[in-house]
């Protein structure tokens, strides 16, 4: 990782992404999550204060290793045990079936393979487990999702290899999920950066 990416960008998504009304979004998306779950892109652990009751253990995934420290005293606050399991969610050394269910939040859309990420956590999961996902990506609008193609670059180049077009449930889906529920809407915000998809799929 770059220095502007190690350095910066953690603090960027620290700052537009831990805000109450995204911490509002993250909470139903994470209802329902139980037993031992993946989490690919951690970060600084945003997610840790609103994680169910259910959640016995998590399996961290992420590769900044200062989003860990931004984060250490929610992540040392943590009610269940959080492991450390890997850098890179395109390859995780766990077996397979090893979680009950995963969670990605805001993390699709920077993976440079993001389907092959999905394939890995699809092989962590145990058979009918859950990736519970919050994802922005491409809006369905044509002029919106114009301007995000014409964004995408500079996006891309700004905020750590973010892209604002990514087609989620179509990544979802070609990794061998099924979807089982999802919701597609306009969050506050940017109309490029705010369309939101908020789901969760199943293991075949």
């Amino acid at each position: 990782m770059g220095c502007w990416s190690e350095r910066v960008v953690p603090w960027c998504i620290e700052l537009c992404c831990g805000s109450k009304a995204i911490a509002t979004e993250r909470e139903k998306a994470l209802a329902g999550l139980s037993g031992t779950v993946l989490e690919i892109g951690f970060g600084s652990g945003l997610n840790v204060p609103l994680y169910p009751a259910g959640v016995a253990r998590v399996l961290a995934v992420d590769p900044s290793e200062r989003a860990r420290r931004i984060g250490r005293k929610r992540i040392a606050a943590a009610r269940c045990p959080i492991d450390t399991v890997g850098l890179d969610a395109e390859s995780i050394r766990l077996d397979s079936s090893a979680a009950d269910n995963a969670l990605s939040t805001f993390t699709l859309c920077t993976i440079p393979d993001a389907e092959r990420a999905l394939v890995e956590v699809r092989r962590i999961l145990r058979p009918g487990g859950r990736l519970f996902f919050l994802e922005h990506g491409r809006a369905p609008d044509a002029r919106v999702a114009r301007w995000q193609d014409r964004l995408n670059g500079l996006q891309r180049a700004i905020a750590g290899g973010c892209n604002i077009n990514r087609e989620i449930p179509a990544l979802v889906e070609a990794a061998g999920f099924r979807v089982e529920s999802l919701e597609a809407y306009y969050a506050p915000g940017p109309p490029t950066h705010a369309y939101f998809y908020r789901g969760v799929a199943v293991a075949g």
